[in-house]
């Protein structure tokens, strides 16, 4: 069976290839490579003992998504990543934003509308929620003005598939709202590999653990937790990309409940950006050197999964822990740097 994964040589997108090809799906790549290498594709290859099939498609362009879906009419499903996904760059950059992340789902949504039976995942964001009101954070909580250009096409990007669900019984597909995705498979073959200067903490504090950045920023010591500092569901990127397969299957084998549905994507235990220096610095024996600056705009207090749903309708759950996650992290940045 035949898979596009978009964004595919991207941090979540490669680790996902990967489950898919353990599954024994056949997988097509699709990156402009606007942020990932296509070197990628050499760790994807020694982990599975298979290369993915690549093209090299900036899916802006509509004749070339069109000229794409002649040449596989037999892709089945699809798993959308392509797209910007740094919160503060969307404040500073909103247009480059709303361009790639909106206009790119809606010509893959209108190929797929052509098929008689097609099945998309598609990757959104806790972002969605906003500040939600309750935590943990259930599938049934609001959907909030969104705090970023970037929040703000997630929540777009739902509302323009749940919109084409309605009149296109022949396409189903699941929204996937995941938290903080970290780490690197644990072969280090691939990883977080941010070009320029990281918009993720993790990476970023690696970076700075290896030397490589002089410090880390830490937005704000003054927010209503415990330490002062923002809290956020830092989720393994094995468990995230298993649970893209486990969504895709679940459409595939038409055991989906409606032809659009949610599911949030977390570990469940919210966790402070000092928590997650800590659990660096325990991992890698290094002291990091950081300093508290003022908020960034955009960021959010707290936010944590409820992951109730994805465990008993997907029989899905997250096995890693954030030392277990943050050791993969620090593994492959010492490799990329020897």
């Amino acid at each position: 069976m035949k898979v596009l994964v978009t964004g595919g040589l991207g941090f979540i997108g490669s680790h996902t290839v990967v489950e898919l090809q353990h599954k024994g799906f056949e997988v097509v790549v699709i990156d402009d490579c606007s942020n990932a290498k296509e070197d990628v594709l050499d760790g994807i290859e020694k982990i599975t003992g298979k290369r993915p099939l690549f093209e090299k498609i900036d899916l802006k362009e509509k004749d070339k998504v069109e000229d794409f879906f002649d040449r596989y009419e037999d892709v089945e499903g699809v798993i959308h990543f392509a797209a910007s996904k740094a919160v503060g760059e969307s404040v500073e950059k909103p247009l480059l934003y709303y361009e790639n992340n909106i206009g790119t789902l809606v010509y893959v949504l209108k190929e797929l509308c052509k098929k008689n039976r097609a099945s998309f995942i598609f990757s959104s964001s806790c972002t969605v929620y906003g500040q939600a009101d309750k935590m943990p954070i259930t599938e049934d909580a609001p959907v909030k003005a969104a705090e970023s250009p970037y929040g703000n096409t997630k929540q777009m990007g739902e509302e323009i598939i749940r919109d084409t669900c309605k009149v296109v019984p022949s396409l189903n597909a699941i929204a996937l709202r995941y938290f903080n995705p970290m780490g690197a498979h644990p072969s280090a073959e691939i990883g977080e590999l941010p070009i320029g200067v990281p918009q993720n903490l993790v990476p970023f504090i690696t970076q700075t653990g290896i030397g490589l950045r002089d410090e880390l920023s830490v937005y704000g010591d003054d927010y209503p937790t415990p330490d002062g500092t923002c809290i956020r569901d830092y989720i393994y990127v094995v468990d995230l990309a298993r649970a893209h397969v486990v969504a895709l299957e679940r459409l595939l084998n038409g055991k989906n409940k409606e032809n659009y549905e949610v599911f949030n994507v977390g570990t469940g235990k919210g966790s402070s950006v000092l928590e997650v220096i800590q659990s660096f610095e325990k991992v890698s024996g290094r002291k990091l050197n950081y300093k508290i600056v003022g908020r960034r705009p955009g960021d959010i207090t707290t936010a944590y999964a409820d992951t109730t749903k994805a465990n008993e309708e997907l029989g899905w759950k997250s096995k890693y822990t954030l030392d277990e996650a943050m050791k993969s992290a620090w593994v492959w940045e010492q490799k990329i740097r020897d």
